[in-house]
């Protein structure tokens, strides 16, 4: 444990207690979440996503951030790709119960607004295998080139305003790597299963959980690569 660690770690209780300690903040959250759900999806993603990223990085390098890595720009990037989220969850959660009720499951719409049942269970599965299959994939793949692009300005904020090469850094990427582990093995195995429960929430937690999954897999993710590294 280093200094930066107990820091990293004061950072995050100041930010996530008040939420827990104090019913008035977690109201607060609710009635906020409720008004302007895709601003709170900008800041939801922008601060949960950035904390998985930071733990990824501390994990595999021994550093939360280091000059270059344009951390802000990487958090501001997460808010925008939270609302993009929000609106897949929204589309997806809508569509699919409809698309099961065509294929005889009667009562796929109304399960979804009720009390757990396998029919609940299953449409959940099927609503996360809908947007990791259509969605997902095009997601990832924006992710990688927009952090590929900030690495390349610098970390500065400038590469906000930078014009992105998307075709250059689209026929850079790996796309062994990007289809044998971040498509077929991360969306089967984590998040296809991590977002079937993130559909059996209530409503207002959904896009909460769908953001607290990037520390999870962020840490994840840097676990193996430094086991990796290690044989």
């Amino acid at each position: 444990m280093k200094k930066a660690d107990f820091l990293f770690i004061a950072v995050v209780i100041i930010i996530l207690a008040p939420f827990f300690a104090f019913d008035t903040v977690f109201e607060a959250y609710k009635s906020a979440n409720a008004a302007h759900p895709y601003i709170m999806a900008f800041v939801k993603f922008m601060i949960l996503s950035s904390i998985g990223e930071m733990l990824g990085l501390r994990i595999k390098q021994g550093v939360y951030t280091y000059k270059g890595y344009g951390m802000l720009p990487r958090a501001i990037v997460w808010g925008f790709l939270g609302v993009l989220i929000a609106f897949a969850m929204n589309i997806f959660k809508a569509g699919t119960p409809v698309l099961l009720q065509s294929l005889g499951i009667n009562d796929a719409c109304m399960a979804m607004q009720g009390e757990f049942t396998g029919t609940k269970l299953l449409g959940a599965f099927c609503i996360s295998t809908a947007m990791n299959t259509f969605f997902a994939p095009m997601f990832m793949t924006v992710h990688k080139v927009t952090d590929t692009h900030i690495l390349a300005c610098g970390g500065s904020l400038k590469a906000l305003i930078t014009p992105l090469p998307f075709g250059n850094i689209l026929a850079s990427l790996n796309w062994k790597v990007q289809w044998d582990f971040v498509f077929k093995k991360t969306l089967p195995l984590f998040w296809i299963p991590a977002h079937t429960i993130t559909f059996l929430l209530p409503a207002e937690f959904q896009v909460l959980f769908a953001a607290s999954l990037s520390i999870v897999l962020g840490i994840l993710l840097s676990v193996a690569a430094v086991m990796s590294r290690e044989k």
